[in-house]
């Protein structure tokens, strides 16, 4: 079982940034691929940004230049450094683990741990 706290979310202004972290139980972390995702009102729930066991990352075309997903597996830690922030950024962010899998996935069925939930709010 793996538990995951996210933390870091509130309101900013459009242009600002905001850094999320996702803590994960457990002592087998560095062998997880992480991922966030993010979920609008009345929207399906999308990918974000993805991180490897490995390092490698990849991101949703939305936030490529602006969002940077980064591991520090001393401290059992995911972040999403989010920057120009946007209005459309809007939503419940939710990190993810992938416990089996090796890459960085955009695919929400990979993912078998999910936390609670983050609220960013975006004004403009």
């Amino acid at each position: 079982q793996v538990q995951l706290v996210e933390s870091g979310g509130g309101l900013v202004q459009a242009g600002g940034s905001l850094r999320l972290s996702c803590v994960a139980s457990g002592r087998t972390f560095s062998r997880y691929g992480m991922g966030w995702f993010r979920q609008a009102p009345g929207k399906e729930r999308e990918f974000v940004a993805a991180i490897s066991r490995s390092g490698s990352t990849d991101s949703a075309d939305s936030v490529k230049g602006r969002f940077t997903i980064s591991r520090d597996n001393t401290k059992n830690t995911v972040y999403l450094q989010m920057n120009s922030l946007k209005p459309e950024d809007t939503a419940v962010y939710y990190c993810a683990a992938d416990t089996a899998g090796w890459g960085a996935e955009r695919r929400s069925y990979e993912y078998d741990y999910w936390g609670q939930g983050t609220q960013v709010t975006v004004s403009s």
